[in-house]
């Protein structure tokens, strides 16, 4: 589908509801999802609404099978949905993991303010939702939403976290635990998120332990001056964001600055949709492993769909 070339009219009159025009896209912009592509995103809030349109043409850009969306609120998602299916002709299915209700970063009624959180939003069905609140937060409520879905014609299990902010090491370290936990029942898992940490901080040893980041020059480290070969994500050049892939062959990394958020875009392809299999490279299907109940046990809130049921929000948004 050619939507660059789309005329849309703007206002109430207009038959598509007012959608802005259709921004053309960049010369090495895809056209169509790439169903190894893999991606993780702060879109930065409170950076504003009005850079919805830019956000949906950032996806649109480098169109990913999946990709992660942090301090998102779930208004802003539904919005950057639309304009991705009806001015680019991309569909994608979504799910999301509210931490918290705030009317000052999300807007809606003084009684139900809008939902923030994560996202994960895929090309793909998606089944097995789980939305953890971590037990401490840290300065603001935080999580991790875990759902399954198919990269590459495979089924995957993907996690989405934002962790407690930067000076705040130790909240961290817990909420790594509870994450890297739940990450290590799988054999196959992609673990994508804001971390809010530079790679050789230690409450990132467990994550290290149990999956690589997809920067092929970053590594955990002992000091500053190692993290040099890391390429930043943010826009105070440290190294945020990562996507850790667990019994997974990276393919190329790629980092994106945007001007809709002080967070860079992540995107990684994989190696053909080559997973790993006890060392060896192999393909893999079915689902990945995981434990008989379906259910987490950690701490906080926890919603979980059974397994392989349909997804929840394929087609509609919890109230925003």
């Amino acid at each position: 589908m050619t939507a660059v070339g789309m005329l849309l009219l703007q206002g109430a009159g207009a038959p598509n509801g007012g959608l802005p025009l259709a921004r053309p896209l960049t010369s090495d912009a895809t056209g169509a999802v790439v169903s190894d592509r893999v991606g993780t995103w702060n879109m930065c809030n409170p950076c504003g609404s009005g850079n919805d349109f830019g956000r949906a043409t950032e996806i649109a850009t480098y169109a990913p099978q999946v990709i992660a969306l942090q301090e998102a609120c779930v208004r802003n998602v539904e919005r950057i949905r639309r304009y991705l299916e009806e001015l680019y002709g991309l569909v994608y299915r979504v799910e999301y993991g509210t931490v918290l209700r705030n009317w000052n970063r999300c807007g809606g009624l003084p009684w139900r303010p809008g939902g923030y959180g994560q996202a994960i939003l895929s090309a793909a069905p998606i089944t097995d939702r789980v939305s953890i609140e971590y037990p401490d937060g840290g300065s603001e409520d935080r999580g991790y939403l875990a759902v399954t879905t198919l990269v590459s014609g495979r089924s995957v299990r993907v996690f989405n976290t934002h962790l407690a902010e930067r000076r705040q090491g130790e909240v961290r370290a817990g909420q790594i635990q509870v994450l890297a936990a739940e990450v290590a029942r799988y054999d196959r898992a992609i673990v994508l998120g804001d971390f809010n940490a530079v790679p050789h901080a230690p409450e990132l040893a467990p994550m290290w332990a149990l999956a690589p980041d997809t920067d092929p020059g970053c590594h955990p480290s002992t000091t500053d001056a190692d993290t040099d070969t890391c390429t930043a994500t943010t826009d105070w050049d440290s190294k945020f964001d990562y996507v850790f892939l667990r019994g997974i062959t990276p393919g190329t990394h790629h980092v994106r600055p945007s001007p809709y958020s002080d967070h860079h875009v992540l995107y990684t392809d994989l190696n053909d949709g080559i997973f790993v299999a006890r060392g060896r490279a192999s393909p893999s299907y079915g689902w990945p492993r995981r434990s008989p109940t379906g259910s987490t046990t950690s701490s906080g809130s926890t919603t979980s769909s059974a397994p392989g049921s349909a997804p929840t929000s394929a087609g509609a948004a919890p109230t925003p």
